[in-house]
């Protein structure tokens, strides 16, 4: 049982879903803890003495971590070599395994896009925006360009894509910005100017924000050449 093993001072890990194993055990009260951010919500509603954070891969509270899915449970588990053994083992494992060698537990587990809804007239505006990314497009040119008052344009825009403009831009350069740094060896400034965000503290501001981590430590993850 886990909380036998936990009371003997075991080292106690879930990954994703386990965690409802170790909530139900009873040794989790008023933990920091994690899952897969489709259970999250149930989590939370379940047991609301834990503090559910379904935005990260995974948290190490010393004796117990938990991870998002599964291969966030690999992450964390490369974090406990790492911390055992050293980043050289963990790296060797990692190379072994054909994953990063490094993914930090406060990474974002994934970046929201939500579906568009098929509008012809918001599709083509969408296309555009899309095409000139790179240029300082601000909300009220675009409520001109689809013939709209801004206030009419601001809510027709989130009703077809979920997101205010300004937030769906920044995530539209966001995911951008991800594949600059995954497939091209463009600098972080580049980056930041070729995705829109003019300069590179504001791309560093964003990427912190919504990912967890940095665009360097995203490209040592994730760089495919």
């Amino acid at each position: 049982m886990p909380w036998a093993a936990y009371y003997r001072g075991a080292r106690i890990v879930s990954i994703c879903s386990g965690v409802f194993v170790l909530a139900a055990a009873g040794i989790l009260q008023n933990q920091k803890v994690t899952t897969h951010w489709r259970y999250a919500d149930l989590l939370a509603e379940k047991y609301p003495e834990l503090k559910v954070d379904p935005n990260v891969l995974f948290i190490d509270e010393g004796r117990i971590m938990t991870s998002a899915g599964s291969a966030a449970g690999l992450d964390l588990c490369l974090n406990i070599i790492r911390t055992d053994f050293g980043p050289a083992v963990a790296n060797k494992v990692a190379k072994r395994l054909v994953l990063p060698a490094q993914r930090d537990g406060g990474q974002a587990q994934f970046i929201d896009r939500p579906q568009v809804r098929r509008e012809q007239a918001m599709d083509e505006l969408l296309q555009w925006v899309r095409e000139h990314i790179q240029l300082p497009i601000k909300v009220e040119d675009l409520a001109k360009r689809a013939h709209m008052s801004l206030r009419t344009f601001i809510r027709r825009f989130k009703e077809a894509t979920g997101l205010p403009p300004a937030k769906w831009m920044i995530q539209e350069r966001l995911a951008l910005a991800c594949t600059c740094l995954e497939e091209t060896v463009m600098t972080v400034e580049e980056v930041a100017t070729h995705c829109g965000f003019g300069i590179a503290d504001t791309l560093r501001h964003h990427f912190r924000d919504q990912m967890g981590i940095s665009p360097t430590r995203y490209r040592q993850n994730y760089q495919l050449i």
